[in-house]
């Protein structure tokens, strides 16, 4: 599968359809795949950590979550197809799966977020099999029981929605004692399930603008918002010293 090195992350150029192709093969495979979203915001992150860097190339499959990579690709010489978030490979994935045998568990949001959510994907797929919800508030201490109780569900699919970089970390970190063979980091994308969020409308997504109208319902973004221009600095001026793969 063909990358392009962005600041030092190796993205990989599928679509939202070959990605959820990627994750229903990953079911047949051996021990967990860990799939990740990345945007702008958390490949800068990644460019000033190099472990959280490293965090993201060990994964099986990581995807461009945000215009701005597509556009960082296409600076590179290597365009990415298509923007392929979380929330829609998620999506199709669930599609793929509504009446398999598959099971699926959601670990993330506010206490009750995940409930809510398993009950509005049962609207959109009846016949989805949801094996187990977990809130994401925690201490450190409750790790390894969340990790049993997840295990105890016997899901292939686990949904894990804490934010970046904590659910990258935190699949990394217990990828070798989880019993699923997919776990997906999709940050807010369980919000959205469960109703507490709204996506941005088709205008918005399709124009690159989700950014904006991410910004116009939560102002206070804004500090985390000025790393879009720094990213669009730095890939144009430090991007072509990350070497890229033939």
């Amino acid at each position: 599968m063909d990358k392009v090195n962005i600041l030092g992350v190796n993205v990989d150029m599928v679509n939202i359809g070959e990605a959820a192709d990627m994750i229903l093969d990953f079911f047949d495979g051996e021990g967990l795949h860990s799939v990740f979203t990345p945007n702008s915001e958390i490949i800068m992150a990644a460019y000033r950590d190099s472990a959280f860097c490293d965090v993201l190339n060990r994964s099986d499959l990581l995807t461009a979550d945000g215009i701005g990579v597509v556009y960082a690709s296409k600076i590179l010489k290597k365009p990415i197809k298509e923007r392929a978030a979380g929330y829609d490979i998620a999506c199709r994935v669930l599609e793929r799966i509504n009446g398999s045998a598959h099971k699926l568990f959601l670990f993330g949001g506010k206490p009750g977020a995940a409930e809510k959510a398993a009950e509005n994907l049962l609207k959109t797929y009846p016949k989805l099999n949801i094996a187990g919800m977990r809130n994401g508030y925690f201490k450190k201490d409750e790790e390894e029981e969340i990790v049993a109780q997840i295990n105890a569900s016997d899901a292939d699919i686990i949904f894990v929605c804490l934010g970046a970089p904590k659910q990258e970390m935190w699949i990394d970190k217990y990828r070798e004692k989880l019993n699923a063979k997919v776990a997906m980091g999709i940050g807010g994308s369980l919000d959205v399930f469960a109703g507490t969020a709204e996506r941005a409308p088709d205008f918005f997504c399709n124009h690159g603008l989700e950014w904006l109208y991410r910004l116009y319902k939560e102002p206070q973004r804004i500090g985390r918002m000025m790393d879009l221009p720094k990213f669009a600095v730095t890939v144009f001026f430090k991007g072509k010293k990350f070497k890229q793969s033939e």
